[in-house]
């Protein structure tokens, strides 16, 4: 890599590095749901790092997101009820975080990243022509890994105690959760991304 892309990938990190933040710690990256977990537009940015910067970027676009996420559930939860799965370092009652609770709230961001950017460099080779399908494909799943991966890491370390707080079956809950906020937020991630995407790169590739 050159001096001068090195400098450009920085600037356009550091610019989507900026919008997540501001999607994690404003009201802006809320998006109008149901259900106990805050439906949420951070993995955006996530997903169209790994788009646009690579696979690489968008899994260290991801960490910074759990990163966010840790500190947003640890001083300013959106759920004070839930916010123990997320990190060890608050309680409610007799239920508290632990170990899980990083996992949770780091790995599937990292993840999002990686699905992300690897199948989308996937369905470019197969989809030469179609790269908007490719994009939103890759996009929607790459939020769906965040989904199944946060509501499974809970099912697996704060199962009961998750159904519990809530009061209800931790099945229905999961599969409220899934559809309340899960699935918008991938419908959401597979229309903007190509918006986005398709023509930063055009505009990119005439700089190149």
């Amino acid at each position: 890599m050159t001096k001068k892309n090195h400098t450009l990938f920085i600037a356009q990190f550091g610019l989507l590095l900026a919008i997540e933040g501001i999607f994690c710690f404003t009201p802006l990256g809320s998006l109008p749901a149901l259900g106990p977990i805050v439906a949420t537009l951070a993995m955006l940015p996530v997903i169209i790092t790994a788009q646009l910067l690579g696979t690489k970027a968008g899994s260290a676009m991801g960490a910074f997101a759990g990163l966010f996420s840790f500190i947003v559930w640890t001083f300013m939860p959106p759920n004070p009820a839930v916010a123990f799965v997320f990190t060890p370092f608050y309680r409610l009652g007799e239920f508290s975080g632990n170990f899980g609770s990083l996992l949770i709230c780091f790995v599937p961001r990292i993840l999002v990243g990686t699905v992300a950017g690897g199948f989308y460099q996937l369905l470019k080779r197969r989809l030469p022509e179609r790269n908007g399908l490719s994009l939103s494909v890759s996009a929607a799943l790459g939020s769906l890994t965040n989904t199944f991966l946060v509501l499974g890491g809970i099912w697996l370390f704060f199962g009961q105690q998750y159904a519990s707080v809530l009061g209800g079956v931790l099945l229905k809950i999961i599969g409220f959760v899934i559809l309340t906020n899960g699935v918008p937020e991938a419908v959401v991630s597979a229309i903007v991304a190509p918006v986005v995407c398709k023509p930063l790169q055009v505009a990119l590739s005439r700089r190149g």
